[in-house]
């Protein structure tokens, strides 16, 4: 069977249905489709629709005014219920992200990156941000909304009788975490470890498989291709899906960086479908 006709069977099946995990939302992180939005913005968002998935993390409006966007969203049936923000946004003015986020109805904001020289990170960092979240999410939390971080990796250096990581978790008052499985593997962590001892403070989670022959490293930088279906790489998706739904984290997200994007999305929607019938 040729590979156009293969995918073509695939995204039929999970039009079908779209994977709940178990009762669980399964979403995309549109940051998946930054390639695509640049030509074709709601042609990208029909796509996403097409493929049967209705909530989205995002925060970007590729080039629209804010109420087209929102309007195309709502012709797509496509909810933002998480946003993203940046470290400085959270530092200066975490009212304007509120604000944001409540404008797509959003009840999450996540910060994917603290910024730090080249690959150094530090103690001196790591408190920083700390500051920085705990009085973001502290003013958030007014409006209801959630701030989780998504550790990129160079979390992970050894701190202590732990990680840098841990000293974070600590000291996480008003914020939580959106736990990349693919980024906390590479950064020489475990994610089931980190679901059993951090039973409260992951709330969101990026699905994001890793190749069989990647060796990690704790620079968070890492190749985008080495991005594969869920299911094939050396991540165990399963048990940590699994695990995800016993500890009821509400939104998990795909995010797939690579250029295959468009061909392997549904195929991970076909995987994660597989493991409702386990």
């Amino acid at each position: 069977m040729n590979n156009f006709k293969s995918f073509w069977l695939v995204l039929f099946a999970t039009l079908l249905s779209v994977p709940s995990t178990m009762g669980q939302e399964v979403g995309l992180q549109l940051y998946s489709l930054r390639n695509q939005f640049k030509n074709d913005v709601e042609g990208t968002l029909k796509t996403i629709s097409d493929w049967g998935i209705t909530k989205v993390e995002g925060g970007d409006t590729y080039g629209l005014p804010l109420e087209e966007f929102l309007g195309l969203l709502k012709k797509y049936d496509l909810e933002v219920v998480s946003v993203g923000a940046s470290f400085e946004e959270l530092a200066e003015n975490p009212q304007a992200v509120a604000e944001k986020a409540k404008a797509y109805g959003a009840t999450y904001v996540m910060c994917a990156w603290i910024p730090h020289k080249g690959d150094e990170f530090t103690l001196e960092d790591t408190q920083k941000a700390i500051d920085v979240f705990n009085t973001a999410g502290e003013i958030l939390d007014r409006d209801n909304i959630t701030l989780a971080y998504h550790p990129h990796g160079y979390e992970f250096r050894p701190y202590g009788e732990g990680t840098l990581f841990d000293y974070m978790s600590e000291n996480a008052e008003d914020f939580y975490f959106e736990m990349d499985v693919y980024w906390v593997k590479h950064g020489g962590a475990d994610p089931m470890e980190l679901l059993n001892k951090y039973t409260d403070q992951f709330v969101l989670m990026h699905l994001k498989d890793m190749a069989e022959e990647v060796e990690g490293n704790d620079t968070g930088h890492g190749d985008v291709e080495t991005n594969v279906v869920l299911g094939t790489g050396q991540i165990d998706m399963s048990s940590i899906v699994a695990k995800a739904k016993e500890l009821e984290i509400e939104y998990m997200f795909i995010e797939d960086e690579s250029s295959r994007v468009l061909q392997q999305v549904p195929q991970s929607l076909a995987y994660l479908k597989t493991l409702e019938r386990d």
